[in-house]
């Protein structure tokens, strides 16, 4: 698989919540370039038209079982399948004032 496929493919899961912790800062340095915004936007677009009633189109009753089938039909990843944790809820990352370490300076972030 080559890297811009990897990329998207993390930016996808990062849209649908699906990343470990340890993924999530690749995840955000493919989101800050120009092609990870735009796949960004449409993997977000995507999720909000699957997730939304108000869109105007009512998926088929047929549709969850199609798609089903249709993944089912998919190869299968060589070697084991890796199972991503759950991350921590935001709160338990928080550091209280005073307690964190300072940053070290390094070269400013291109935007």
């Amino acid at each position: 698989m080559d890297t811009h496929t990897r990329l998207h493919e993390t930016i996808s899961a990062l849209a649908d919540g699906e990343l470990t912790a340890s993924e999530l800062e690749l995840a955000f340095a493919a989101v800050d370039t120009p092609s990870g915004r735009q796949a960004w936007e449409a993997y977000r677009l995507i999720g909000d038209a699957l997730r939304s009633e108000q869109c105007g189109h009512v998926l088929s009753a047929q549709f969850d079982a199609r798609l089903a089938q249709r993944l089912a039909a998919e190869p299968m990843p060589d070697g084991p399948v890796a199972q991503a944790e759950p991350l921590p809820p935001l709160s338990a990352t928080v550091v209280p004032a005073g307690d964190a370490e300072p940053l070290e300076a390094g070269p400013p972030a291109r935007r």
